[in-house]
Formats: C-alpha cells, sequence, structure tokens
C-alpha cells in the first residue's frame, strides 16, 4: 500500500512540474528573454557630437546644459523599465529584454550629450514629423525614427550613401518622387522627406501588418524580412521570432527604436536637463522662380548664410535652380518673407554678373553663321540705373547691393551727407557683359595689299589698313582719272615722230602716253563696290542706333512704371501708417504694451519733447491715456548773443 502511494505521489509531482513549465514557457516568450551579445549599434551612434554642435541652429536658438556628462543617469531595475515602457501612450508595442536595455543604456550612460543635442533639435524637427505622419493617420512614435537613422542632422550621409534625417538611398528616394540630382536633394529636405517616409513607413505596414517587421523592413527592406520570414518557418511571425535570421544590423534597429522613444520621453529621469529655446523659430515657406544664390538672398536681406543652409539643407551648393519651367520653395524666417517678397527684384539683381547663368555662348571672333558674321568679343560695361529708397534702406546698404562704395554712390548722386530720404531715386551703377563687334579689314587682291618693309637683311611682311587702302585706291583712282582727261583717246601704245630741224642734228624722240582702259575700269569698280560696302555699313550703324535707342526708350519706361507702382504702395502705406499712428500735433491715445520711446519713434519727436509735451517726469504711462504729440520745430538759425 505504501509503494503505491509513493508511486501515486511521484506521478502528481511529475504533472505538476509539467504544468509549471509550459506555464512559464508561455510568460517568458522568446521577445522578453532574448540576449545578443554581438549587437551591432547603429551609425547615429558615431555621431561627433562636437561636429554636432556646430549645427547653426543649436548655435543660435537652443540652450544646452555642459555638465550633462558629468551628472548621475541612475539605477534603474528590469521591473522598472518594463513599467515605464508599458505606460508610454504607444500604439506600437514597446516590449523589454536585455538587447533593448542595451541601447537604453548606452543613450543615458555613454551618449548623454548626443540625447541633449537632439533634444534641442527635436523642438524644430519633431512638429514637422508629427504633421507628415498624421496627415498618413501613421502612429506619431515612429517620429523617433531619424533620432537612430541620422541623430536629427539633415545633412547626414551613411556609408552606404543613404543621406537625410530618414536616410533614404537614392533608388528609393527617387522612386518615392524625391529630386535627386547636383544641385538638389530633396531626401535632405525635411518637409518633402517627412511625407514620403510617413507613405515608405505606411506601405510597408500594410505589407506585415506589424509594426516591429515594417519597421525592421525600413532598414534592411522588404526583401531580407520576407527572407527571415522563410527561414523561421512561416509568415505568421514577429521581428522577435525571426531575430536570428535578420542582418546583425537590423536586429538591434527595433530594440534601438524603443530605445529611443523611452530616453526621448524619460530623460528628466536620468538626470538629462530639457533643451530649451533661446527665442522661438517660426518659418514659412516662399516660391522661387528664377535661379538665385544664397550670398543674394543673404546680402540684400543681411541675414547670415549659414541660417538659410540651416533651413533648406536640400539645395547642395547654395544655388535654386529655379526657372520658367520649374519654381522650387525655400524656407526663411517668418520676419523675412515679407522682406523677400518686396525685395525679389533686388535680390535676382545683386551681382547677377557673377552668379547668373549664362545661355548660348560663342567663342570670340566666331559667328555660327547666318546674322552678323563680324569677329566680336565680350567686354563688361557700366550701365546706370535708378534705386528706389525704401524702408530701412542706408547709403551702406544700398551701396552693396550693387556692389558699389558708399563714397561712389554719394558722389555719383552729389551728396554730401549720409542720409536718404524714403521715396529719394538715386542713380546707381551695375555692370553688364555685352558682345562688342569688330571691324573685319577690307582687302583687294592688287600689288598694293602687301607692304614689304626691309630691316637690315630680314624682310617682313605688313598687311595694310582699310584706311590705308583706301586712301591708295583713291589717290590711284584720281590719277587715272586725270591721265585720261590729257591723254589722246586711245587704247594702245602709239609713237609719235617730230620733224628733224634742218640746222640742228637728227634726233628722234619718242613719247609714250599709257591709256589702259581695263585697269581704269576695274579700279573704278573697286572704289564703286568700297563705297557701296562702306554705305551698307553707316545704313546698318544707324539702325543698330534705332533699336538702341527703342530699347533705351523701353527700358525708361519700364523704370517710369515700376517708380510709380512703388511710389503708389509707398503712399498706401504712409496712410495706414498715419491713420494707426500718433501725429504731430494731435492726441494720441495709448495702447496696450507702448511705451514713451515706441511711441516718440513712431511721431518723430523725441522722449523729452513728450515729457515737457506733456508734464511728464518719469516714463510711466498707462494704456489708454491720451498724450499730446508736439509739433515740429521750425527750423532756422540761431541768432548770436
Amino acid at each position: 500500500m505504501t509503494k503505491q502511494r509513493l508511486t501515486l505521489i511521484a506521478m502528481m509531482c511529475l504533472v505538476a512540474l509539467t504544468t509549471f513549465a509550459a506555464k512559464r514557457n508561455t510568460i517568458l516568450s522568446v521577445r522578453d528573454t532574448v540576449t545578443d551579445n554581438d549587437i551591432i549599434y547603429p551609425e547615429s551612434f558615431e555621431t561627433d557630437t562636437r561636429e554636432l554642435m556646430k549645427n547653426w541652429y543649436l548655435q543660435n536658438y537652443a540652450v544646452l546644459d555642459a555638465d550633462v556628462e558629468r551628472r548621475d543617469a541612475g539605477s534603474v531595475s528590469d521591473e522598472e523599465y518594463i513599467k515605464r515602457l508599458q505606460a508610454m501612450p504607444t500604439s506600437i508595442e514597446m516590449v523589454y529584454n536585455q538587447v533593448v536595455r542595451s541601447y537604453i543604456e548606452s543613450y543615458i550612460k555613454r551618449k548623454r550629450t548626443l540625447v541633449e543635442e537632439m533634444l534641442g533639435m527635436s523642438l524644430y524637427y519633431m512638429p514637422i514629423f508629427e504633421q507628415a505622419l498624421e496627415k498618413e493617420g501613421m502612429p506619431l512614435e515612429l517620429k523617433y525614427l531619424p533620432i537612430i537613422e541620422s541623430a536629427l542632422n539633415p545633412t547626414a550621409v551613411s556609408r552606404a550613401g543613404a543621406a537625410g534625417l530618414w536616410q533614404f538611398m537614392v533608388g528609393t528616394g527617387k522612386g518615392l518622387g524625391l529630386e535627386v540630382n547636383s544641385l538638389v536633394d530633396e531626401r535632405r529636405d525635411p518637409y518633402r522627406s517627412s511625407e514620403k517616409a510617413a507613405i515608405y513607413l505606411k506601405n510597408l505596414y500594410n505589407i506585415y501588418n506589424d509594426w516591429s517587421l515594417a519597421i525592421a523592413a525600413y532598414n534592411c527592406g522588404p526583401g531580407s524580412v520576407n527572407k527571415a520570414l522563410r527561414r523561421a518557418g512561416g509568415d505568421n511571425k514577429d521581428f522577435w521570432e525571426i531575430y536570428p535570421y535578420l542582418p546583425k544590423e537590423t536586429r538591434g534597429y527595433v530594440p534601438a527604436f524603443i530605445a529611443a522613444n523611452y530616453v526621448m520621453t524619460y530623460f528628466k529621469r536620468h538626470n538629462i536637463s530639457p533643451s530649451l529655446a533661446k527665442k522661438p523659430l517660426i518659418t514659412d515657406t516662399v516660391g522661387v522662380s528664377r535661379r538665385v544664390h544664397f550670398n543674394q538672398i543673404s546680402k540684400v536681406l543681411n541675414m547670415p548664410i549659414e541660417e538659410i543652409r540651416a533651413l533648406n539643407p536640400q539645395y547642395r551648393s547654395d544655388i535654386i535652380p529655379a526657372s520658367s519651367e520649374r519654381s522650387y520653395k525655400i524656407c526663411l524666417p517668418s520676419t523675412q518673407v515679407y522682406s523677400f517678397i518686396m525685395s525679389e527684384d533686388s535680390i535676382y539683381n545683386y551681382r547677377s554678373d557673377l552668379y547668373a547663368q549664362r545661355g548660348a555662348v560663342e567663342p570670340a571672333g566666331y559667328t555660327s553663321g547666318g546674322g552678323d558674321d563680324r569677329p566680336f568679343s565680350y567686354e563688361t560695361k557700366t550701365v546706370t540705373s535708378y534705386h528706389k529708397v525704401r524702408k530701412g534702406d542706408n547709403l551702406g546698404k544700398i551701396a552693396s547691393q550693387y556692389g558699389m562704395s558708399k563714397s561712389a554712390l554719394k558722389s555719383l548722386n552729389g551728396l554730401r551727407s549720409d542720409k536718404v530720404q524714403r521715396g529719394q531715386s538715386l542713380k546707381v551703377t551695375t555692370t553688364k557683359r555685352v558682345k562688342v563687334y569688330h571691324e573685319r579689314p577690307q582687302q583687294d587682291a592688287s600689288d598694293a595689299d602687301i607692304k614689304v618693309v626691309h630691316s637690315g637683311d630680314a624682310t617682313a611682311e605688313v598687311t595694310p589698313t582699310a584706311e590705308e587702302l583706301e586712301n591708295e585706291q583713291i589717290a590711284e583712282v584720281k590719277a587715272i582719272e586725270e591721265q585720261a582727261k590729257n591723254a589722246p583717246k586711245k587704247t594702245r601704245r602709239t609713237t609719235i615722230e617730230e620733224p628733224v630741224k634742218a640746222d640742228k642734228p637728227a634726233k628722234q624722240e619718242k613719247v609714250e602716253k599709257v591709256e589702259n582702259s581695263d585697269q581704269w575700269r576695274n579700279r573704278n569698280e573697286r572704289y564703286a563696290a568700297k563705297e557701296t560696302k562702306k554705305e551698307s555699313r553707316e545704313e546698318t550703324y544707324k539702325k543698330s542706333r534705332s533699336s538702341k535707342s527703342e530699347e533705351a526708350r523701353e527700358n525708361k519706361r519700364d523704370r517710369k512704371r515700376d517708380r510709380d507702382r512703388d511710389d503708389k504702395r509707398d503712399k498706401k502705406r504712409d496712410k495706414k501708417k498715419r491713420d494707426d499712428g500718433p501725429q504731430k500735433g494731435s492726441e494720441y491715445t495709448i495702447k496696450k504694451g507702448e511705451n514713451l520711446s515706441k511711441i516718440a519713434e513712431k511721431a518723430g519727436v523725441t522722449v523729452e519733447e513728450l515729457q515737457k509735451a506733456n508734464g511728464i517726469k518719469g516714463d510711466k504711462i498707462k494704456a489708454g491715456d491720451a498724450l499730446k504729440i508736439p509739433k515740429a520745430k521750425k527750423g532756422g538759425k540761431k541768432k548770436k548773443k
């Protein structure tokens, strides 16, 4: 009986152990127990934080903690990591295992400065990512993919050639409709690349219906994921079940994505200070319809070229290749967008001789046939035009805009001081590259075409000029005409014998007269042809002068039309300003947020004049009170006592 009881107890224990083991295997699934001692970190982990700190945006808009590396990251248990990951409001599953922990600790312990710099740039980039993902209905936590792809560096380029925030290869980018060429690379455009990345992720999710597989396919491509699924033995598997069959670089991709979400959510728990913005950066885009260089925009708008580059990383060589066939967009601070629109012509014309792209170009002295076949060369000529002074203009700014010195601008306009008034027209000079034609030397196939100059034993051939040939031909023709008048009308050589006188020895003299009618006719024909050619040149010159005069009149009409348009716009702006702002000799109601300095500036008076007119001793004023605006003092010299 005892033996049977022992056997029964042993069987019951075996069943209990089997049941417990089955339950344990169910709870501790592969994704929770996976470990990997051969982890390969993404290239973003290799980012040089010192180079990243040179980013114009970080230097001018973000405040970072210099002591972040010396602060304690803290110690967190596995249970606490799991609790925090599960508490995150995400639709994508955030699981935990030792691989995920390895990536989290790499961020919070060894890459603390990188995390802080990415927090600084996230103030600008995250709204762009969220807008693109929201448009396609994608989970917003995907906005942290560029953290592991590029460390939020829009100009990042991987060893494989992927570029931009989302690290698209050239083929993938072009397949999604992004423009990639020598001047434009839309993979680096934060807006365009984010739109295409959201569409690409949506397509991948539609293939696998699983976000972990879609994210893995974003890294290594659908082909590698499909191959891993086949090796794992079926399609109904997630990332963690095909983990051993994936490329080594992709195995850490999903864990790195989970770690990026964790760090960007719980950075404060690990003594990483949040990045603060020095000032808000509000941007807008404006269309560009003509080819323009960043330097032209920078000089005319008086803004750093580094700022333009930081906001427009898609333009590789600081050139926007816009034309009548294709327009482009440029991103600028919202405060500069209006200035760009108002100064667009000045921007395009600034140093156009240096930045403009040439069209048809012919070598000097060569013509492709048709038209004027005279030899020519290109020369740079100075052209005088007019600039209308706008609000904010000064002599230095205007001179820089047209590549002149301030003293030259003052001398050209007869100015004695540096003061200019809005609406004033100033003469300015710009350079223009023009084609200058040269007269071709006129030559005749006669003995007079070549002069032989002797110098010692050497003999040199010198081609006479057109003027010398013409003078010689005229002299020859006149001589022939004079000879023809005096000579007998004969066409051959004759000999006249005089009679012999008786008182003198016999003597015979021969007088020769030459009249070569063919030579005379040929000379006349050449002279007539020369006169005809000369008249043709004079007629061409008159036509050229006429067309140039017409062009000058057209340019004058265009300048007058531009001046009239600017006058009308300025009058409208001044009228609005007069209606809204304080007027001299009237009462002005103080608005909220205004002070004496602002009101004095708007009214064109000094603070002391305002204080004296209103009996105010200090600077304190109250919104809603009436303030007297003094009239302008009459000019005139003070009498000496």
